[in-house]
């Protein structure tokens, strides 16, 4: 039997909640500040106990590496306290739920992009790259839409993309304002990883490092190449 203490379940509904809206898994920051837990490890304590309970699977070297084990969820949750919140989850042919987390799919990494001052990035057709970075399918949704740049410099860093790491986008040509995305300048014939702010008639591509400045373009020359959706942090060997 499965006991969880009351913030244990406030973590796991929050979780479920944030993996159907957003489709793709929270942060621990995100996670804690959701449940008013400001310690990290905490926050970090917790997930712990429902790994240790098969409620969850971890991938501690990936920024969003948490999926839900809805096998175990609906086995466990026969009075319906957490599943009724998982309406989004994959059905089966015979209408049990399962999990794809293990099921990997391949996202072509198309090149870098800079989280510094703009760079030029070669355009590579994806249906034509020889180089995939390999996720399990159950992290991320519509993995055909997908694609993955390697990050060059540290503008990003507070909010905790560092150079080498590798950013997963979805490949869009519209964003919400403070989403962080990857963005064509034209003119400058640039692209860069920032985060998005219309202010009028400009777009302002605001750093995530205090020593940077913001990069403000007339809107018709900022093009949306696709939005981050998970960050990959690559360890030193």
């Amino acid at each position: 039997m499965v006991t969880l203490s009351a913030r244990q379940k406030k973590i796991l509904h929050f979780i479920i909640s944030f993996i159907n809206e957003k489709t793709f898994p929270p942060t621990i920051r995100e996670i804690g500040e959701k449940v008013g837990i400001s310690s990290t490890s905490v926050v970090n304590y917790n997930l712990a106990k429902l790994e240790n309970e098969a409620l969850i699977s971890r991938e501690r070297d990936v920024s969003r590496g948490l999926s839900v084990n809805w096998d175990k969820l609906f086995e466990v949750d026969t009075a319906g306290e957490f599943t009724q919140a998982a309406s989004s989850s994959v059905k089966s042919t015979n209408g049990s739920h399962h999990t794809s987390a293990h099921v990997m799919i391949k996202v072509p990494l198309l090149g870098h992009i800079a989280a510094g001052e703009p760079i030029q990035v070669q355009t590579v057709d994806p249906t034509h790259t020889e180089d995939f970075i390999e996720l399990a399918q159950g992290m991320l949704s519509t993995p055909e839409q997908l694609f993955a740049l390697r990050v060059q410099g540290d503008s990003m860093i507070d909010a905790s993309v560092l150079d080498g790491d590798i950013v997963i986008l979805r490949h869009q040509e519209t964003a919400k304002d403070g989403e962080m995305v990857a963005v064509w300048i034209e003119g400058d014939e640039e692209t860069t990883l920032k985060y998005l702010y219309r202010e009028g008639h400009n777009i302002r591509l605001q750093p995530a490092n205090p020593t940077y400045q913001p990069i403000i373009r007339p809107a018709k020359q900022v093009r949306i190449n696709g939005k981050v959706v998970s960050v990959i942090r690559m360890l030193a060997q």
